[in-house]
């Protein structure tokens, strides 16, 4: 405080006017105090937060007591008031719980004790004592906190003796401040989802909110009010009914918990591990959670109890459930839907049926490991199995108008599976006609009328004239059914070089390959 103690009703008169909206400058004209001691009483009321309305109830011994300058032996009250503080200090962390509700059942034990404006200052300074350095208080289940570390491990490949960098998953419990690390290949999205879940499964529920730092796998850009999220990272939240919450940017104190956490981690995990030689990240890992659970399991500076044993007692059963299965990264196409109620998935080279009223319209198709989903203008309309076969076709018979249900019958499958029994030849020309860029009901009448051939030239011929056409480069019903017509088919290899090679539009030509 200021060298000199001015009137306890002056003081009681300063916080009153600042909590009134009076500015530290008109205070100090008001009241002929300098702005450098209106400062520091106010800082110290708000240090230990104090309302105006308590402030304005305080006695004048009550304020004096505050002020009292060196140290003093701690009475008998405050001896047995400190003795409630660890078990304060755990409650303060539940839900609903405040300092007045702590205060009143302590005052109702102790009538004789402190009142509750001396009850939170004598709080405040053993927090000071036991925790140097303040932090915000958090509720238990309310935040998960999220960074990467910002120094690396590293594993050496096992042949050549290269090394390659690891980043390092931190994250961290409000409350209770269990810790959950973890090593992976790099910050992109599929890492970082998965750590993330990882650690939720670790913790065995799920918080009300995310907080990462901004990162660039969960944040697409950076803003005080309101953040854009990664839409994959918002979708992995909301599977997980969860908030995401990304750290204000120039606001340190919002991820002061989770960078102390990666300071203790650079101490308990990496040093430890900085003369060890790990070869794969599963290693690595089995190595930092064997530390984590040290780490988690120390005790507290100043207090009896545990990372793990605070999480255990008052954070897990606030935790919401996890739920049945896990989250499968989503990933997003487009497409239009062709005259045959199906839509073409390029990366599988498959075809899904959709609702036939939705023929012609442009699509989103919405895939993950083990489902494909098809929506419209936000309308999901169809959904089906992930079927990686090339050339399929997954049909649901509800999709197709009733009239052009047996086109349903007609898939890449069944033509190159028809071929096949063919001849190789002809199963190959089949699948370069699959594969030309066109509308998949032509393609299907192309092969349809090429394997009709064999009922009036037998398959001999039809297998010898797909050969012909292939190495013709051509690639169409016209083309195999003039070489059978002309019986192109049946002349001697040998003489091949001698014809004359047909016209056709479709042929390429040799200098198409060069």
């Amino acid at each position: 405080m200021a060298n000199k103690q001015i009137d306890m009703r002056k003081i009681k008169l300063i916080y009153k006017l600042y909590t009134s909206g009076v500015s530290k400058r008109r205070i100090s004209q008001q009241l002929g105090i300098s702005r450098v001691t209106i400062r520091k009483y106010i800082e110290f009321f708000k240090r230990y937060r104090f309302t105006g309305y308590e402030v304005e109830k305080m006695t004048l011994e009550e304020l004096h007591n505050l002020f009292k300058d060196g140290q003093r032996p701690k009475s008998q009250r405050l001896l047995t008031l400190r003795q409630y503080f660890p078990h304060f200090d755990k409650e303060l962390r539940k839900t609903g719980v405040t300092r007045r509700l702590l205060w009143e059942e302590y005052y109702a034990k102790h009538p004789d004790g402190f009142r509750l404006s001396q009850f939170k200052y004598w709080y405040a300074e053993w927090r000071k004592e036991t925790s140097p350095v303040m932090h915000m208080e958090h509720k238990a289940g309310d935040k998960l906190f999220i960074d990467f570390t910002g120094k690396k491990l590293h594993i050496v490949d096992r042949d050549t003796g290269e090394l390659q960098e690891l980043e390092v998953f931190v994250c961290i419990l409000g409350s209770s401040q269990y810790t959950y690390v973890e090593a992976c290949a790099s910050q992109k999205l599929e890492d970082f989802i998965r750590c993330t879940e990882n650690a939720l499964w670790f913790y065995g529920g799920v918080p009300k909110a995310l907080v990462p730092d901004n990162l660039k796998s969960a944040v697409t850009k950076s803003s005080r009010y309101e953040p854009s999220l990664n839409k994959v990272f918002a979708d992995f939240a909301e599977h997980y009914e969860t908030a995401v919450l990304p750290t204000r940017t120039y606001r340190p104190r919002d991820k002061a918990i989770v960078e102390n956490a990666v300071k203790i981690i650079y101490t308990r995990v990496f040093a430890p591990l900085r003369n060890r030689t790990f070869h794969n990240i599963t290693d690595i890992n089995k190595a930092i959670w064997e530390l984590l659970e040290k780490h988690n399991g120390m005790s507290f500076r100043g207090r009896e109890y545990s990372r793990c044993s605070l999480f255990l007692e008052i954070e897990r059963q606030e935790l919401m459930p996890l739920p049945e299965k896990r989250y499968e990264i989503k990933r997003y196409a487009r497409g239009t839907v062709h005259k045959n109620s199906h839509i073409y998935f390029g990366k599988d080279k498959h075809y899904y049926s959709v609702p036939y009223r939705h023929i012609g319209k442009q699509v989103k198709l919405v895939y993950t490991d083990s489902i494909v989903e098809i929506y419209h203008k936000h309308e999901r309309f169809a959904v089906h199995k992930r079927n990686k076969k090339k050339y399929g076709y997954t049909t649901l018979a509800d999709h197709m108008p009733s009239h052009h249900r047996f086109v349903s019958e007609w898939s890449s499958e069944r033509f190159i599976g028809w071929a096949g029994n063919i001849g190789e030849h002809c199963k190959g020309y089949i699948i370069a006609i699959l594969e030309k860029k066109q509308h998949p009901e032509q393609s299907y009448k192309s092969c349809l009328g090429i394997l009709h051939l064999a009922k009036k030239y037998g398959r001999e011929r039809l297998e010898n004239a797909c050969k012909r056409a292939s190495e013709y480069g051509a690639y169409n019903y016209n083309m195999v059914e003039r070489i059978l017509k002309k019986g192109w088919d049946q002349i001697d290899e040998g003489i091949d070089g001698d014809l004359e090679m047909p016209e056709h539009k479709n042929i390429r030509g040799g200098k198409y390959y060069e």
